[in-house]
């Protein structure tokens, strides 16, 4: 039902109750106005006729002769009341009796046909103290009205009078006819006037509730056009700034859906088609999501890890899985860490993983997501990467080292000509040829090592020890171009954990950049220390020096300052460096020299045997 229609009947039915109860006591006080007027009208005559009595002072005791004497005043009197109220159907004059009978010698006058002795009685013994009573009177299934009245002139006897009521209810009801025909005229009015002063008033609101209906459509554009000042068009005003403003940010939450849904695809795309492994857990460690190439690497199917908590951590890094978890609770931010997982075969690989928390809009995390890349191509290409950097180094040393064997070569060629000569054995001159073969011994074996691949195994070497034995090898080069080797080390221990072969060829490598660096010559000074459990190795020379804008860049692959140079020396280098742990700081000058300071953690006590470890890149798993 609509608004409209339910004014409408609100009003009508408001209408007609207030009608109904206006009806109801205006029928009240009609009714209650005639029963006034028709007792003071009973009583009007009652006392007439009582005063057509008292003009007969003796008429009670011949009562019984004049009831019929057509003279007798009261008879005329009588008659005249008849004729006045034609609704009289008869009066009785009485006298009460204590014994609640009344026979017929009681009756002085008139008639007693509607008979109820004991009322009348009880209403006769009331008049004699109020002078005038009323009640009504059903007789035969009619109503009727029997009035009572006495004066003093009158006393002991009453006037009795019964009044016909059918004339008065007829006009009871023509009045209440009336009153319903009126009735129903002005509610027919008030309904049909109320209908069409609802659809009058109600226009605005329509108008106001098309527009509502076009905001939830998504229609903005159409404004409402507001005819008055009035609530309803302060209503139509604020609608449309209201439709205006949701259609701006309509338009800006379609924007950023659009941007969402292109986000996400372009996210979902990345995921999909990137190689690393990228798979989502929650705080129970239970699978979120995964991508394809993480079912490439691990061997697990997306079916297969949805839901279910798969163990990637082998059992003796499960400890360092604890720590990082706890490290991102706590708000840190860590970088990738190269450690090892295991694949659905039980095949151990190493890798590089990257661990983030997933947070929701309270800052609270609700998920981990980690990026995992496979790390077997590029140990692979490390190695191969640093053979060829042995190569190199050992092709550039070949001249040096053939240099520093000629020397004990031709002393060797010079006493055993000698020998020839003389046709005799000289011991000393034999001691020296066998100290010139140590010597080159000691100069092709420590060659060798650069060239020889070796296992990675880490041990428990004195610092100085490896320094002293890669000048004696590369002293030789130095000669060639006139640089010279000045170093001071301390008288302390410098034990550390170590690959001896790859800590010579960092050394290598940084003793020929200094030497390179400094093309008419020069010294490189070297300073070993041992301080708060740590061993420092600094190497100064005393060359061209390094820019500054390029001294971040040193260690990237490929990146030399060198016109002959491959970028890859210092790389690896760095990486070897910090493989055991340490760190590697450039400080350089233009036209002054460059220092590299080389940090590493010092051996502790109880340790003095080494660090034994499969490979180095295990190493750097465990590390990382």
């Amino acid at each position: 039902m609509s608004f409209k229609a339910k004014f409408s009947i609100y009003i009508f039915m408001i209408v007609l109750a207030m009608f109904i109860l206006i009806v109801i006591l205006d029928q009240y006080a009609a009714l209650r106005n005639m029963n006034q007027d028709m007792e003071e009208v009973m009583e009007q005559a009652s006392a007439k006729l009582s005063d057509s009595f008292d003009q007969h002072p003796g008429w009670t005791s011949d009562a019984a002769a004049l009831r019929d004497d057509p003279e007798f005043e009261p008879n005329e009197m009588q008659d005249l009341l008849k004729k006045l109220y034609p609704d009289l159907e008869e009066v009785t004059v009485f006298r009460p009796d204590s014994t609640g009978i009344m026979s017929e010698d009681k009756v002085l006058f008139g008639t007693y046909t509607f008979k109820d002795e004991a009322k009348d009685m009880a209403y006769a013994a009331q008049v004699a103290e109020k002078g005038f009573q009323v009640r009504e009177v059903n007789w035969n299934g009619k109503e009727y009205i029997k009035s009572y009245y006495s004066d003093a002139s009158l006393a002991p006897y009453v006037i009795g009078m019964v009044y016909d009521c059918e004339e008065y209810n007829q006009i009871m009801s023509m009045k209440r006819m009336d009153a319903m025909t009126y009735a129903g005229v002005i509610l027919l009015f008030v309904l049909i006037s109320s209908y069409l002063l609802a659809g009058f008033m109600l226009r605005p609101l329509n108008a106001i509730l098309w527009k509502v209906n076009e905001v939830s459509l998504g229609r903005f554009q159409t404004a409402i056009k507001v005819r008055g000042k009035d609530e309803f068009g302060l209503l139509a005003l604020k609608i449309n700034a209201m439709s205006q403003n949701l259609s701006i940010y309509m338009e800006k939450l379609r924007q950023a859906f659009e941007d969402n849904r292109q986000m996400k695809e372009y996210l979902q795309s990345f995921i999909d088609h990137t190689s690393d492994a990228i798979h989502v857990v929650d705080l129970q460690g239970k699978f979120i999501q995964v991508n394809k190439a993480f079912e490439q690497l691990f061997g697990y199917t997306s079916e297969e890890v949805f839901g279910a908590e798969i163990e990637l951590v082998p059992d003796t890094h499960r400890g360092e899985m604890r720590l990082i978890i706890n490290s991102l609770q706590e708000g840190k931010v860590l970088p990738a860490q190269e450690t090892i997982r295991m694949t659905k075969s039980g095949e151990i690989i190493p890798v590089s993983v990257t661990i983030s928390p997933i947070r929701d809009t309270e800052g609270v995390i609700q998920a981990f997501a980690s990026i995992t890349r496979d790390m077997r191509s590029r140990n692979r290409m490390e190695e191969l990467l640093r053979r060829s950097e042995k190569l190199t180094t050992v092709g550039q040393l070949a001249a040096g080292v053939a240099h520093e064997i000629r020397n004990p070569l031709t002393t060797l060629r010079g006493f055993l000509q000698l020998q020839q000569h003389t046709g005799k054995m000289n011991l000393e001159h034999t001691g020296l040829m066998l100290s010139e073969l140590d010597r080159i011994n000691l100069i092709v074996g420590e060659f060798l090592i650069l060239a020889k691949p070796q296992a990675t195994r880490f041990a428990t070497r004195d610092v100085r020890d490896v320094f002293r034995s890669v000048l004696s090898l590369i002293d030789s080069e130095g000669h060639l171009h006139n640089v010279t080797f000045t170093t001071s080390f301390t008288e302390a221990p410098c034990l550390v954990s170590c690959e001896e072969n790859q800590l010579k060829q960092v050394f290598i490598n940084l003793l020929k950049n200094g030497i390179e660096a400094m093309p008419s010559g020069g010294r490189i000074h070297t300073h070993i220390a041992s301080k708060n459990d740590q061993i420092t190795i600094s190497i100064t020379d005393e060359g061209i020096g390094i820019p500054d804008d390029m001294i971040p860049k040193i260690g990237n692959p490929f990146f030399t300052g060198k016109e002959s140079g491959t970028g890859l020396g210092m790389m690896i280098s760095q990486r070897i460096i910090h493989s055991h742990q340490g760190l590697m700081e450039i400080k350089s000058q233009v036209n002054v020299g460059t220092t590299i300071i080389i940090t590493l953690p010092a051996l502790k006590e109880g340790n003095a045997n080494g660090i034994l470890v499969e490979g180095l890149d295990k190493h750097s798993a465990n590390v990382g």
